[in-house]
């Protein structure tokens, strides 16, 4: 896959910008409408955490040990925090804002990247790929762990990119860049260590190339001139490392127990929905994530990626491309498709549809910018009518995706594809509101209902609401007015997820939240009626 010079047009790149000016147009007018997660209190509270730390200097050192958010790093709290000191929004708004900018930075970075791997038209629908997929979308607005890590690694793949482009002497402004996107990576989550696996097999790559063309001893004194060029960026990454993520640098051994603490699965195991079966995640099956993938993501992005890993990975290994061309497009196919293969063959304890390995993401969204960019070209070679045929049917592709985030929206990362069934066909079968978003619209609802019906809250109590799912959201939204609890009896209203672990009630319902004809959470009115729970073990149905 080399880039072809007819794709460096500036259509492209003007396409590309006012793609990115659209996307963030629609992150302006909808980030309030992101619920809040079962993370965000916690979250929240790490970034004021950090934001004292640094403001005391180094006297309050409670982020240090907070919950257990101190072995992830908190640059994306951090930011919150700082921001939701001069912004005047509420600091869950402020929050969603952030994801927001941080989702428009993946969008940006993947552009670039795509563009520099396969040419103008190459960065162009890498970009539309990502902007269209509900997968990334979703998670982008409201989760604090994955999507900043997801973006920091598609970063440092922007910078290796550049650095074996330049191999073995990368320029200046490389190393700084390489050198900070590592440090970011590994300080937003220590999988970030996947980025040395990349670089080491692109490395691995080129000094065999080398040395069979020039022999050993000249191949290896490249790869070591090119090492101690790096050098400098890596002392920058450990400072963008030590800011984001402290309690990563106040031991030299600290990162390593990091990951010795994330090799194991710290909690107790739980069951989950997968593929019509509860199943513990620590007992998941190999399928897993290949099986969501292709479900979850937009069927134009898995057919495009799958073609540019294959693609990426034959132009690897095909002697007439340059060694540093090789060992780029072996980059790409290694960010997209070794943490899945390593994930099939040691199966981790998995759960939470794919969020977890939402860095893997843009690397396919690059890769799919290089087949679709391949096989335009191929068409148009053909003729124009090939070529308009391509542009329709790709544009239809990506059409598809963004109609399925209108119809779920604010829960775009519930979406499954048409293989799926889309949400409807996923109900009964897979997890969807798992952050439990949902309960934002349910307690705006309730609140609406209470004022429709005049209904008058008891002289002597607050209103009382048991809520199957996290309690955070509707006591941001429905205010002292209401207290929260898990036990239903004796309580008002109960506000219910439609995941298979709350249960029906054969009581009046006063809101539903529905999606495609999906039942995302319920709130009932169970005044005078009395009920011992509100989970229930499988019928999958929930009754």
């Amino acid at each position: 896959m080399v880039p072809s010079e007819s794709q460096n047009s500036p259509i492209a790149d003007r396409l590309a910008l006012g793609l990115l000016a659209i996307a963030a147009v629609v992150a302006l007018l909808t980030f309030r409408d992101y619920g809040l997660g079962w993370d965000d209190y916690t979250h929240a509270e790490y970034g004021d955490l950090l934001l004292a730390l640094y403001s005391s200097g180094f006297a309050d050192r409670r982020a240090l040990s907070w919950v257990n958010l101190y072995e992830y790093g908190g640059g994306f709290d951090l930011a919150a925090a700082l921001l939701a000191k001069i912004l005047p929004f509420s600091v869950f708004e402020t929050r969603r804002l952030t994801g927001a900018i941080v989702g428009l930075l993946g969008l940006l970075i993947v552009w670039r990247t795509g563009r520099r791997v396969g040419g103008p038209l190459a960065g162009l629908i890498a970009l539309a790929l990502l902007a269209t997929c509900p997968l990334f979308v979703g998670h982008a607005f409201m989760n604090a762990k994955d999507a900043p890590f997801a973006v920091a690694m598609a970063f440092l793949l922007l910078g290796l990119v550049r650095a074996f482009e330049q191999y073995p002497r990368p320029g200046a402004a490389t190393v700084v860049l390489a050198g900070i996107a590592a440090g970011l990576a590994i300080g937003t989550r220590i999988l970030g260590g996947f980025g040395a696996l990349y670089a080491l097999g692109a490395l691995a790559l080129i000094v065999t190339i080398e040395a069979r063309r020039d022999g050993l001893r000249v191949a290896v004194g490249a790869a070591g001139r090119f090492m101690l060029r790096l050098l400098p960026g890596l002392l920058l990454g450990y400072a963008a490392m030590a800011l984001v993520w402290p309690w990563g640098a106040t031991e030299p051994l600290n990162p390593f127990r990091a990951l010795q603490y994330f090799s194991r699965f710290f909690e107790e195991p739980w069951d989950e929905l997968f593929g019509g079966a509860l199943i513990k995640v620590t007992q998941m099956p190999r399928s897993y994530l290949p099986t969501l993938l292709a479900l979850k993501l937009p069927e134009m992005f898995m057919a495009l990626a799958l073609g540019g890993v294959i693609g990426a990975l034959i132009g690897a290994f095909r002697s007439g491309n340059e060694p540093n061309r090789r060992a780029v497009l072996l980059l790409v196919a290694l960010a997209a498709a070794l943490p899945v293969a390593i994930a099939v063959a040691m199966r981790p304890a998995m759960y939470n549809g794919v969020r977890h390995f939402l860095f893997i993401v843009p690397p396919l969204a690059v890769a799919g910018g290089l087949a679709g960019a391949w096989l335009f070209d191929v068409l148009r070679r053909r003729g124009h009518l090939a070529a308009i045929g391509a542009t329709v049917v790709f544009g239809v592709g990506i059409a598809l995706p963004v109609a399925d985030m209108v119809h779920v929206h604010p829960f775009e990362y519930t979406s499954f594809n048409r293989l799926a069934g889309g949400v409807a066909g996923a109900r009964d079968r897979y997890m969807l509101d798992y952050w439990g978003l949902s309960l934002k619209q349910a307690s705006q609802g309730l609140a609406a209902k209470i004022g429709e019906l005049k209904l008058q809250k008891p002289k002597d109590r607050r209103w009382k609401l048991a809520v199957c799912g996290h309690h955070r959201s509707p006591q941001v939204e429905l205010g002292p007015d209401f207290e929260t609890t898990w036990e239903p009896k004796g309580v008002d209203f109960v506000m219910m997820l439609g995941e298979f672990y709350c249960r029906q009630f054969d009581a009046p319902v006063l809101v539903e939240v529905v999606r495609d004809g999906v039942v995302y959470a319920r709130v009932y009115d169970i005044r005078g009626r009395s009920y011992d729970t509100l989970l229930t073990r499988p019928g999958l149905t929930g009754k």
